[in-house]
């Protein structure tokens, strides 16, 4: 299915929008001018992207249609941020039970008990079990706020509005196709995990055995862990885009991690960088809030009541580029692997809710 986003004139859509004075008061909420006025191209005319490109775009598109995107991020992103940034859910007695088994798994292979394992046993405790008490947000309001990410973008090269009645009846429609590739994602995901860590303590345990020294066993498992770094980057890189492909495209399931294996084929070094940055972003806002909001460690505490909300603001808006990022590397790729149609000009997602029974589903 080509992505109808694509537009030949401004005119075709000027007569489908009612353009009167009242619209004029709100240029951030009525797309009436041209998406080239902002430095915002039609998909027809998107080219191979750099990962420094698409960030340029991707806030092109937020100052377009900031109004639309600020609402998504207040309404949808923020409560999840400040759940899962908090450990509001997580029981700290099970986080040090955990830590505790984790330490003994990583002694019993050969690793030394240095101050860096013991770290890491513990964060990673931390992050699993947080991921696992805060699912059912990841599952209602985070997926809703992908596909509301998704779908304004595609708005934006449609230059129409974001309007919720219309992305309430999208969601309706893509509902089961949006479960179905989220699943699929998290079994990925989980995957992933599963074989590092089988792997690590596969290659510790017969290091140890062997009778190679702590220090050789902590660089092997040091390029384990940088080699898994690069495969559960990748992995990241396809669920990405394989949510979006599923709110754009009907494919769902494995089926649109299949087809995002394919699409960014060649464009997987873009995709890294865009990971980089955005690992980078959320893991210094976390940090931020460990030492300055869950750890007292300097003053009475009391700035805690605007550093909290602020970093949740600013882990919020780094989950929204992310997401806008992957859209916009989405259509980059597919643009530059299939020749967009010139004939369409509505959006895909519009079709879905028009076409009824012939929808995308």
């Amino acid at each position: 299915m080509e992505l109808s986003s694509s537009v030949d004139s401004l005119d075709t859509h000027r007569d489908s929008l009612p353009i009167n004075k009242e619209y004029d008061d709100f240029p951030l909420v009525i797309v009436g001018s041209k998406p080239s006025d902002f430095g915002i191209q039609p998909d027809n005319q998107f080219h191979s992207m750099s990962a420094l490109e698409i960030l340029r775009e991707s806030v092109r598109i937020l100052r377009y249609n900031s109004t639309a995107f600020v609402l998504i991020a207040i309404l949808l992103i923020c409560p999840v941020s400040a759940v899962f940034l908090s450990n509001v859910l997580v029981d700290e007695s099970v986080v040090k039970m955990l830590t505790i088994r984790l330490i003994l798994v990583a002694k019993s292979s050969g690793l030394p008990l240095m101050p860096i394992i013991e770290h890491s046993c513990q964060r990673f405790a931390e992050s699993i079990l947080s991921s696992a008490m805060c699912f059912p947000l990841f599952l209602t309001l985070s997926l809703v706020s992908k596909a509301a990410v998704v779908h304004t973008v595609d708005c934006t090269y449609a230059k129409r509005r974001f309007e919720l009645g219309l992305f309430l009846a999208i969601v309706r429609n893509i509902w089961n196709r949006l479960l179905s590739t989220y699943a699929s994602v998290c079994l990925a995901i989980v995957g992933c995990l599963t074989m590092f860590l089988v792997l690590l303590g596969a290659v510790c345990s017969t290091l140890y055995v062997l009778g190679f020294s702590p220090d050789l066993i902590v660089s092997a498992a040091v390029i384990v862990g940088l080699v898994f770094s690069v495969i559960f980057a990748n992995a990241v890189i396809i669920c990405n885009i394989g949510i979006v492909i599923c709110v754009l495209e009907d494919v769902a399931g494995p089926g649109a991690l299949l087809r995002s294996c394919v699409l960014i084929r060649g464009q997987t070094q873009v995709g890294l960088l865009i990971f980089l940055g955005s690992t980078i972003g959320t893991v210094f806002v976390e940090g931020l809030f460990e030492h300055r909001v869950k750890t007292l460690s300097y003053g009475d505490g009391s700035s805690r009541i605007w550093e909290g909300p602020l970093l949740v603001v600013m882990y919020s808006f780094v989950v929204l580029t992310d997401s806008m990022m992957s859209a916009v590397f989405y259509l980059s790729c597919r643009s530059s692997s299939m020749v967009i149609s010139n004939g369409e000009h509505d959006s895909i997602l519009d079709i879905a809710v028009s076409g009824g029974s012939t929808g995308i589903l």
